[in-house]
């Protein structure tokens, strides 16, 4: 749950502030497509899987950011989840519940952050129909430096 509340708010106030239809989509692809898959890997509960998604997402987009586990060992932010996947593997967990969601998430930031770099073109839309169902909100964004600080503000917005 925590990971839930923490990243779901992460990215919706840096990757997607003020584009309320593009998160709600993110999240749609995510359900979506995890429910797609998971008849075949034998998974009733796709919670995790989407957590894992958000995680995956929101590491890929902020590569600068220093984390560290349990105080243990340093990493950058897009090896938590491949860090979250080993620990639950430790505590004997299945992996297919991560991998499932880590699998998801690269699908998505594929789709909507690399492939069009690469192609120029866009594959994956947000729909019309939700940007107008979610008008985009007038926010006022600071750059972050790569410590996750906010320049105008001087306050660390990593909490």
């Amino acid at each position: 749950m925590f990971f839930l509340c923490r990243y779901c708010k992460l990215l919706e106030e840096t990757s997607f502030r003020g584009r309320t239809a593009d998160f709600f989509f993110m999240l749609l692809f995510g359900g979506v497509l995890l429910t797609m898959v998971a008849p075949f890997v034998n998974i009733q509960f796709l919670g995790s899987s989407l957590t894992f998604m958000m995680v995956y997402v929101w590491g890929r987009r902020n590569p600068n950011i220093q984390m560290s586990f349990l105080g243990l060992f340093n990493f950058t932010a897009p090896y938590l989840p491949w860090v979250l996947l080993g620990f639950s593997v430790l505590l004997g967990s299945s992996p297919v519940v991560d991998l499932l969601g880590m699998a998801a998430g690269h699908v998505y930031y594929f789709l909507v952050d690399v492939y069009p770099r690469i192609s120029g073109r866009q594959l994956l839309k947000t729909p019309g129909l939700l940007k107008a169902l979610f008008p985009p909100d007038d926010v006022v964004a600071f750059p972050q430096d790569e410590r996750g600080f906010d320049q105008a503000a001087g306050v660390n917005a990593q909490f």
